[in-house]
């Protein structure tokens, strides 16, 4: 594993990134790469999952780690959250700016710079971690839960109104 130093610290520049950074600014707001699924049935239902640290349904979603591209990150994000395999994604939409704006209930603040990608093909039986999800399932769009977290809440109006040109938000 690389190592990298920030402020003089040595840091495994991996997996770990997200909770160095945290070791330093504590909850500050910070600037966040990261990755939305919308992975969808043959019925045309989307999975979402229920959260363990908020009582909120929300997106496999997640943060773009160092040295990791962006699809690379939704497939993990997606294989850890669900354990799905995902076999193609294409990009719909890029998050960024003051809307992004979320606050965890341990008092984090982040805002998102984020590609929510449409999940075309997966592999696998959707099964919570028990870490980040306790529960995943695919509900109709017309039928959505009502406590969805509200960033992902957003892009799955966006996904609603998608023609197919990448949306930027």
């Amino acid at each position: 594993m690389r190592k990298k130093y920030i402020n003089g610290k040595k840091f495994a520049a991996e997996r770990d990134y997200l909770q160095n950074m945290r070791k330093l600014v504590g909850t500050s707001l910070i600037h966040l790469p990261g990755v939305r699924a919308l992975i969808f049935n043959e019925q045309k239902d989307i999975l979402l999952q229920r959260r363990t640290d908020m009582p909120l349904w929300g997106l496999p979603a997640g943060a773009v780690e160092l040295d990791e591209s962006a699809l690379n990150a939704l497939k993990r994000e997606v294989w850890e959250e669900t354990s799905l395999k995902v076999l193609k994604a294409e990009p719909m939409a890029l998050y960024s700016g003051p809307g992004q704006w979320f606050r965890y209930p341990n008092g984090d603040e982040i805002q998102c710079f984020s590609v929510a990608f449409i999940v075309r093909a997966w592999q696998g039986q959707p099964r919570p971690d028990g870490v980040e999800g306790s529960e995943v399932r695919f509900f109709p769009l017309s039928q959505l839960p009502d406590n969805l977290v509200p960033i992902h809440q957003q892009t799955i109006e966006d996904y609603k109104k998608y023609s197919g040109t990448l949306l930027f938000s």
